[in-house]
């Protein structure tokens, strides 16, 4: 395609937007917007338990059109001896080694060494006598309701005194934690500066010893003693659980004083944090009707005050003035190059209105919608010119504003966090960080590699200016993930792969655009002694020394977190570095970050385990599910590609081999070991692991498999136990729905079904169910309803599709459930109990009704290693 003369410094024009065929734009005026169904918006109610199987909800949304969401990171090791941790950002080529010392003794910042805190035992041997434990008495009850908490699970309520029992990597210690789960809603919420250990930077926590009478406490961490000014003088310790910070495990210390310069405080952050639309206009017709049902949805569902700006890019990028009433009006700046500062300065000083409040442009928002045309010339997808890098920098500068608008000194900024969305139809192939069209081109991979440093540059400097870019593409053309997930994740943002533009695009639109978030965020860690945390798998990076403040013997881990938010979690695994000699070992988890209207938040979580010498005890307290995410992320992040993949499911099994190994017992009159009958449902978990899309071969795109990779190493547990282990619901009469275990065994022909795998949901109607016209309809609606309701809050927005048996679709719902059909009766009963409500009869039909293919079972599987399958749970 011959190439236009790039255009001269913003044009004004009242047009539709700039097709790469009509380089010219033209003079249009279009009608007010068209009619159109919106799709189901976000509802704000309580969070649903995800073991939660009620189905009690209002009317059935429509069945929401595919939206496949899918990963992609980088390598890290397995931790075997105890060591420096090694963080394992998933998206960076390469993971980056804490440093384990100080190169001199001096005061440090919170990121300083890696190890936890090396001060050795007595631990209170600085006046500790009339010390009083905040704790009403260490009964189990009270190790253990830390353990339950929504935002630090724990592998194991307990942790094992012997080191070599331990550390056995196969199952492996560890916590998610989930520091911005619930961010709007804080649990004990304390407004002044919280005390802190002088010597190591631990904050004061219900567990800590209080020598009532000077109002001194001791630090759990290391063991020392600090003075609380004499706020914790009280006439006995009843009277401390006045402090939240002394009565509550969780306690939030918010500070509304900004010490941020520069900033300028707002009554209300959603007025004034913008959100900026990027839209692709290489779209065929079908996929831009879609998308503009989708957009007139989204603009309808935003709160009133939200201030929106609308950008479209090509060959040029169009920035939309809302000063026009009811006409599309854009300005025009070339895409081949960076906008230049004059290009910009006309912009931002210029007469147009680029951002507006929504109660005051919504129909010019549906007027800029409408006009928008289809792409006009006759090249693949893949070959059309998109400047999608140029349309972000000139977003950026619109959200930036004035450079130089000063009052009394100080620069007026936006508050809150600006987002960036980027809708995207194929990849960026045009100006600043694009690629060629062909990977045949002789210099695609230098190319490639050049254009994915600048969009990590790119995502920095959005990041800076306290905006997230999330990318959300749609379509059937690849759009280069490697190249674009950078730009969202450097930016705090996501990167969400789409099967069209049509209601799940919409959905996620709209979560993505309303999805509370803090930024600045700053993870610290702490620990007792004798715990080492050896890798950490999440959405952050490495914090090196800043201008935070130090304390003497500061040992924390520290990361950097570009956003704070709810869908997020970090999975940490841990070691003993000797024997523990202690009855419990302690934990402490801070997460600093503004929030949304700016104010200094400091979340301090803190945990409590006992140590025990039984290996029965402390399997006992093994959390079997929180065990199996960890388990998964720690796989999943050396499954770089679809070869890797299949090394790390024979990992898996090697894995399962040596927990039975270590664990568990030999079978009499057998050479099978037994798996311990403690961890019965993890092998069921791990088994789902390694032959669903996580790893197995259900997926076949490699940017699918990268994005759903990607998705997977950052999500929050909820998502992350989904996406490895499916829930599977059956209907029953009446509306109430049965959970089963998520085997074929399910698949019974009179029968709807749910699956529910945290990026798809799937609904399988039997068909004998089916041919009944008016059950089905209830049935089915009763099913998408459950659907919805599974997903409500879930970000992104799963696919929910709907098929019935036999048909071609229904193998996304088969290859997902374990093929258990080929076991022996008593096998099949005792692990789908539900088989022996079903007649002779029934039994045979379902029997019959399966095809024979070569997937292993469970118990084959587990047979396979050497192993009796574990007794049912």
């Amino acid at each position: 395609m011959a190439t236009p003369p790039p255009p001269p410094p913003p044009t004004h024009t009242h047009s539709p937007p700039p097709n790469p065929s009509t380089p010219t734009p033209r003079p249009e005026r279009r009608p007010s917007p068209l009619a159109f169904s919106s799709p189901v918006p976000p509802r704000f109610s309580p969070q649903r338990s995800p073991h939660d199987p009620s189905s009690s909800i209002q009317t059935p949304p429509p069945l929401l059109s595919p939206a496949v969401n899918n990963g992609n990171s980088p390598a890290s090791k397995f931790s075997t001896p105890p060591g420096p941790p090694v963080f394992s950002s998933p998206l960076r080529p390469a993971a980056v080694p804490f440093r384990t010392s100080p190169a001199s003794p001096q005061p440090v910042a919170f990121s300083l060494p890696s190890m936890l805190p090396t001060s050795s035992s007595p631990r209170y041997s600085n006046g500790s006598v009339g010390l009083q434990p905040q704790t009403s008495g260490d009964t189990e009850e009270e190790f253990m309701h830390v353990g339950e908490s929504p935002y630090v699970l724990f592998s194991a309520h307990k942790v094992l005194k012997h080191k070599k029992q331990a550390n056995v990597p196969s199952l492996g210690f560890g916590a998610l934690v989930s520091p911005g789960r619930n961010i709007s809603s804080g649990p004990q919420v304390v407004q002044r500066d919280p005390h802190r250990c002088q010597n190591c930077g631990a904050y004061a926590n219900m567990y800590c010893k209080i020598l009532i009478g000077s109002g001194q406490w001791q630090c759990v961490i290391c063991g020392k003693l600090n003075g609380s000014e004499g706020e914790y003088i009280a006439p006995s310790k009843e009277d401390l659980r006045n402090w939240p910070e002394l009565s509550s495990p969780l306690v939030d210390f918010v500070q509304t004083g900004n010490k941020r310069p520069g900033y300028v405080p707002v009554s209300d952050s959603r007025m004034s944090a913008p959100i900026f639309l990027l839209i692709d206009e290489c779209l065929d017709e079908a996929h831009l009707q879609h998308l503009q049902s989708s957009l007139h949805a989204f603009v309808d569902s935003l709160p009133q005050t939200t201030r929106i700006g609308i950008l479209s890019y090509g060959r040029t990028v169009s920035i939309y003035d809302f000063s026009e009433g009811s006409v599309a009006s854009a300005d025009v700046l070339p895409g081949d190059k960076s906008p230049s500062q004059e290009s910009l300065k006309s912009l931002i000083y210029g007469t147009g209105i680029y951002l507006s409040s929504i109660h005051a442009s919504l129909p010019v928002a549906h007027t800029i919608f409408s006009s928008m045309r289809p792409y006009k010339l006759k090249l693949a997808e893949a070959s059309r010119d998109r400047c999608l890098g140029t349309a972000v920098e000139v977003a950026l500068a619109l959200i930036q504003g004035p450079a130089a608008e000063v009052s009394r000194g100080i620069v007026k900024r936006s508050g809150g966090n600006c987002r960036i969305i980027v809708c995207a139809g194929g990849p960026n192939t045009y100006g600043p960080g694009s690629v060629p069209h062909s990977f045949s081109h002789p210099n695609y991979p230098y190319m490639e590699k050049t254009a994915i440093k600048w969009m990590e540059d790119l995502g920095h400097r959005a990041h800076q200016h306290d905006t997230v870019v999330d990318i959300l593409c749609a379509g059937q053309c690849p759009v280069r993930v490697p190249v674009l997930q950078p730009l969202a994740k450097a930016s705090g943002g996501v990167l969400i792969l789409n099967d069209d533009f049509g209601e799940a695009f919409g959905v996620n639109l709209q979560r993505a655009a309303l999805r509370a978030a803090g930024s600045h965020g700053l993870l610290e860690i702490r620990g007792s002694d004798d715990i080492d945390v050896t890798q950490i798998i999440g959405p952050g990076e490495e914090a090196h020394l800043d201008t935070h403040e130090t304390f003497k013997n500061d040992t924390s881990i520290c990361i950097l977190m570009p956003s704070v938010e709810e869908t997020q979690s970090f999975a940490l695994s841990m070691e003993t570095k000797q024997d523990i000699k202690s009855e419990c070992v302690y934990f402490q988890f801070v997460v600093r970050y503004s929030n949304i209207y700016q104010a200094e938040i400091s979340r301090v979580i803190t945990s409590r385990l006992p140590t025990v010498d039984s290996v029965s005890a402390y399997l006992e307290s093994v959390q079997a599910e929180v065990a199996s995410v960890l388990i998964a992320k720690r796989t999943l992040l050396q499954a770089k590609t679809s070869s890797d993949a299949v090394d790390m499911r024979k990992m898996v099994d090697e894995r399962v081999k040596d927990i039975a190994l270590k664990f568990g017992t030999v079978a009499p009159n057998s050479k099978l070991n037994r798996f311990p009958k403690e961890l019965s449902s993890l092998p069921e978990s791990l088994f789902h692991l390694r032959r669903g899309p996580l790893l197995g071969g259900i997926v076949g795109h490699e940017d699918e498999r990268s994005v759903l990779r990607s998705l997977f190493l950052n999500a929050s547990y909820d998502l992350s136990l989904r996406m490895v282990a499916p829930r599977c619901l059956m209907h029953r009469d009446g509306g109430a729905f049965e959970e089963l275990p998520a085997y074929d065994l399910a698949m019974q022909s009179d029968a709807a079904v749910v699956l529910d795998h945290g990026t798809d949901v799937f609904i399988w109607l039997g068909a004998e169910l089916a041919a009944q016209e008016g059950k089905s309809a209830a049935a089915l609606a009763a099913c998408r309803t459950l659907a919805e309701e599974l997903s409500e809050f879930r970000f992104p927005a799963p696919r929910i599709l709907a098929f019935k048996e036999g048909s071609s679709q229904a193998r996304y719902f088969v290859s997902r459930l374990i093929p258990a059909h080929k076991d022996p009766p008593y096998e099949q009963e005792a692990r789908f109990p539900q088989l022996r409500s079903l007649s002779v009869e029934q039994r045979t039909k379902l029997k019959s009704s399966f095809i024979h293919f070569d997937d292993p079972s469970l118990c084959e599987w587990m047979r396979s290693l050497k192993l009796t399958p574990p007794e049912p749970s």
